[in-house]
Parts: structure tokens; sequence; C-alpha cells
């Protein structure tokens, strides 16, 4: 319930402190520490911010500057044999995708960035292949 509060705080200015950059255009960002994301064009705010579900204890989302360099609307994951719809890949095996769960179930994902199908729709509508992604923060407890 504190996470949902902190989530709701943010309102329509989820960058306020100038953490995700402002000088990339295009850009999603994800706020590991307040389990959020969104997509900004420099200053301006262009979707979101909407609650993520990211990488549990073990598997955690790693952070930096990143780009998309594959795209894949009906991914299945070769690791653990579960659709990830949506995908769209950034680092390594870690993606943005849909998770047809809450995005409050505990204990996270694999590392991945999962979102609502609604939101991953949205994300795929948005981005395309070599936009920027930037992570930063931490998990709490991770």
């Amino acid at each position: 319930m504190d996470l949902m509060l902190k989530q709701k705080a943010v309102g329509t200015n989820p960058n306020k402190a100038g953490k995700c950059p402002v000088n990339k255009g295009r850009i999603a960002c994800v706020n590991l520490t307040l389990q959020l994301s969104w997509i900004q064009d420099g200053k301006k705010l262009v979707y979101g911010p909407v609650p993520v579900r990211t990488g549990r204890n073990g598997y955690e989302t790693r952070t930096g500057l990143k780009k998309i360099y594959w795209r894949n609307i009906d991914h299945v994951s070769t690791i653990y044999d579960v659709p990830m719809p949506y995908s769209q890949f950034f680092d390594g095996g870690q993606a943005f995708h849909s998770a047809n769960l809450s995005m409050w179930n505990p204990p996270g994902s694999h590392g991945c960035v999962n979102m609502t199908t609604t939101t991953a729709k949205k994300y795929w509508s948005l981005l395309k292949k070599g936009d920027d992604v930037f992570v930063y923060g931490r998990k709490p407890g991770t």
C-alpha cells in the first residue's frame, strides 16, 4: 500500500527529480524504486507514468542507459517457456513486455519490466528499435 501511495504522489511529473535524461529525445524511463515507467520526449511527458513489475532479488533489472535492440510481438521466453507479448528487448534478455498478472504481485520478474497488456501495447506503438531506455534506482527488497 505504501508503494501505491508513493506512485500516486508522483502525479503527472514522474521526472521531477530529473534522473531520466532529457537530452535524448524520445526515451522510456524506469524508476525501480517506485516501480514506475513512462515515456518522455525531452522534458515532455508522452505516456505514463504507469506501474510496472521489475526483477526480483537475484534477478534484478539492470540499471543504466540502454537501447531497444529487438522487438517481437509474440515472443515466448526460451529460458522460462512463458509468453512475453509485445517484447521490446533493451539489455540481454531483459525487455518490456506484458504480463497477465498484477503489477504488485510479488516477488517480481526475472529481470524484465512487466506491464499490463494495455501499457505494453502503448509502448509498442510509441517506441521503436534504437530508442533509448533509462533504468535507475533500486527495487525495494533487492
